[in-house]
C-alpha cells in the first residue's frame, strides 16, 4: 500500500545501546535504561491503530492481525524477524487527523515520557507518499469450504403425497 501518513522513529538514547545481556533494560540490572523495548514498539503501534492508521510497518515488516512484536534476548522481533535500530514505524492514513490524535493522545504522551525519562530519541514526521509492503501470507493446512444446504428441486412445482 502507499499513501500519506505518519513516520515515528525510535532509537536508543546516546550511550544506551544494549550490551548483549538478556536482562530488561528498565529493571536496572544489566543494561542502560535508554534502550528501546519491544513493549515500546507495541504501545506506539497500538496508539497509531487507535489514531486511524490503515496500514503499519515496522522497519519494513507489515503488521497484520497475526503479527507478533516481541523481545528475544536483546533483539526486537516483528513477525519473527529481528530488527535493527533505529525502529522506523510507518503508518498510512490521513496525516492531519492521525497526527492530532496520536501526538495529542496516549501515543504522544508515551513518546514524551520515553524521551524525558530515558533519553530515547523520538522523531515524528508526516509524509505525503509512504509505502508499506504487503502482509505475509498464511498457509492454510486443514481448512475445508463450508457448503450451504441447497434446496431440493421439484420437477412439477407441486407437492407429492407419500
Amino acid at each position: 500500500m502507499s499513501g500519506p501518513g505518519l513516520v515515528v522513529t525510535l532509537d536508543d538514547a546516546p550511550g544506551g545501546a544494549a550490551d548483549g545481556t538478556n536482562s530488561d533494560p528498565r529493571s536496572g540490572s544489566g543494561t542502560d535504561k535508554g534502550t528501546v523495548l519491544a513493549a515500546d514498539v507495541q504501545i506506539v503501534t497500538n496508539a497509531l491503530w487507535r489514531s486511524g492508521a490503515e496500514a503499519i510497518a515496522v522497519n519494513g515488516q507489515r503488521l497484520s492481525s497475526r503479527s507478533a512484536i516481541r523481545f528475544a534476548g536483546s533483539a526486537i522481533l516483528v513477525n519473527f524477524r529481528p530488527l535493527t535500530r533505529p525502529y522506523v514505524i510507518t503508518a498510512l492514513g490521513d496525516p492531519d487527523s492521525m497526527t492530532a490524535d496520536f501526538v495529542g493522545g496516549d501515543g504522544g504522551a508515551y513518546l514524551a515520557a520515553l524521551h524525558a525519562n530515558f533519553g530515547i530519541i523520538v522523531t515524528t514526521t508526516t509524509q505525503s507518499n509512504l509505502r508499506v509492503p504487503g502482509a505475509t501470507t498464511l498457509t492454510v493446512i486443514r481448512a475445508k469450504p463450508v457448503r450451504s444446504p441447497t434446496p431440493t428441486p421439484s420437477t412439477s412445482g407441486q407437492e407429492t403425497q407419500p
